[in-house]
């Protein structure tokens, strides 16, 4: 068997499904952004309090980084070596912690109440879901430390 041959199995398709879900994220995030920007909160699919724009600014920076982060790591998945896992590990690192303030957020605004719109609440399960997504992908790329079966080991 090759080395990291059963982290890499696992990561393209958890590549691909986190760049789908970003770009949804991107998406909704974007329409419900320009929506708050004119002024029309209480569009029925909108709706929000005052935690909406932050999480609204949080969730669309999380998804440009993110879906850039993705791009990273199919460069890394293609070249799958130790000088390349530095390069995406670093932006899936900073990707993910954007995410997780756009997760609190989230959270922040449930929390609150008032009517949420299909399209907050849609836009508020993504977030969660590419939080999971992103955390699992880094658990995966950093996988090699505990053994080079996983991926490309570190170096020292």
């Amino acid at each position: 068997m090759a080395i990291g041959r059963a982290g890499r199995s696992l990561m393209g398709p958890l590549l691909i499904v986190n760049f789908v879900v970003y770009l949804i994220l991107l998406g909704l995030a974007g329409w419900s952004l320009d929506k708050y920007i004119n002024g029309q909160q209480n569009h029925p699919h909108l709706g929000g309090n005052e935690a909406t724009s932050f999480m609204l600014t949080f969730a669309l920076l999380g998804g440009v980084v993110g879906a850039c982060s993705v791009l990273a790591a199919l460069m890394h998945l293609r070249a799958w070596s130790s000088d390349s896992l530095s390069s995406a590990s670093s932006s899936a690192i900073i990707s993910w912690a954007i995410t997780v303030v756009a997760f609190g957020l989230v959270c922040k605004e449930i929390t609150m109440g008032g009517h949420r719109g299909k399209r907050l609440q849609t836009l508020e399960a993504l977030i969660m879901i590419s939080t999971l997504s992103q955390l699992l992908y880094l658990l995966l790329l950093h996988a090699g430390m505990f053994n080079s079966r996983y991926g490309p080991a570190y170096q020292i």
